[in-house]
């Protein structure tokens, strides 16, 4: 396995997501000690997005790095053409010159910090199980359901990507809790990266993640419209057990859905505010020991 010489940290993908914002901006003003080993570049990666304070200006940044958006061409589309720039910048996706991608994302659902990984590869693992050694509190999102280069997201501009996610904050909000949330994990993925090229990686026994399954939708009428909530009881319980029989969504006439599925899941992303537009609940995933 190859070394890591080069790192992109980016904040900003989505412009209402602060706490990246804030970091790389810190970083870029070296106002934290980072390993002197390595080659960095700190990017801001939708400055009209942050400037207005919103997610995207025309579609969502982080949706556009597929191979077949990242072909030269003029679009009308606003993140369409800033995703071929960017991709210039560190990538090219199909042939990076940067080495790891670490972009930095808010959520408004109670997920805590959480590293999502796109691989299960020996990589990935050794990074996740020095993560949560060093950082219990951290979950770890596997979301291998297609190959790396298959996913759209701009972290895939890197031989390697990651994404952290770090919740719950409004939208357009700083905490100074999640902020110092990602400040640790930034940290110490940079000091596994020293480990890894030092041939230093510790061992590390089986440690509990959690692997992408299925997304759920909020109930729907057959004009679309909302028929209900998330359940109070599954509220807030991002990684928690969500078991057959237990309650998902409480509707507007006081009824009750329950989860009819075959066995335990862990939901996460629950309520996220950025995903109402597409009537997504949340998402589901399988706990393992990696």
């Amino acid at each position: 396995m190859h070394s890591i010489s080069s790192v992109a940290i980016v904040g900003g993908t989505h412009g209402n997501e602060l706490t990246g914002i804030h970091l790389v901006n810190n970083l870029a003003n070296d106002n934290y000690s980072l390993p002197d080993s390595l080659d960095y570049r700190f990017l801001i990666a939708n400055p009209d997005a942050v400037a207005t304070n919103t997610r995207f200006i025309d579609v969502d940044l982080n949706r556009q790095f597929a191979l077949d958006n990242l072909t030269y061409q003029e679009h009308s589309l606003y993140e369409l053409n800033l995703a071929q720039i960017i991709n210039r910048k560190i990538g090219p996706k199909d042939n990076p010159h940067t080495d790891l991608v670490i972009d930095i994302h808010n959520t408004t659902s109670n997920m805590g910090p959480t590293l999502i990984v796109l691989e299960s590869s020996d990589f990935y693992r050794n990074m996740s199980g020095y993560l949560k050694q060093q950082m219990p509190s951290c979950n770890i999102l596997v979301e291998d359901e297609v190959s790396y280069l298959e996913h759209p997201y701009l972290c895939t501009c890197g031989k390697y990507g990651v994404m952290l996610e770090l919740g719950a904050q409004p939208q357009g909000v700083s905490r100074a809790d999640v902020y110092a949330q990602s400040v640790e994990m930034v940290q110490h993925i940079l000091k596994f990266v020293e480990l890894h090229n030092q041939q230093e990686t510790p061992e590390f026994k089986g440690f509990e993640a959690y692997r992408l399954l299925d997304v759920v939708q909020f109930p729907l009428s057959k004009e679309e419209k909302l028929l209900g909530l998330i359940h109070p009881a599954l509220q807030d319980q991002d990684f928690k057990p969500l078991k057959p029989g237990q309650p998902m969504f409480s509707l507007f006439d006081g009824s009750t859905v329950e989860y009819e599925g075959e066995g335990t899941v862990y939901p996460h992303f629950i309520n996220e505010a950025a995903y109402k537009a597409s009537a997504v609940a949340f998402a589901t995933a399988d706990k393992f020991i990696w």
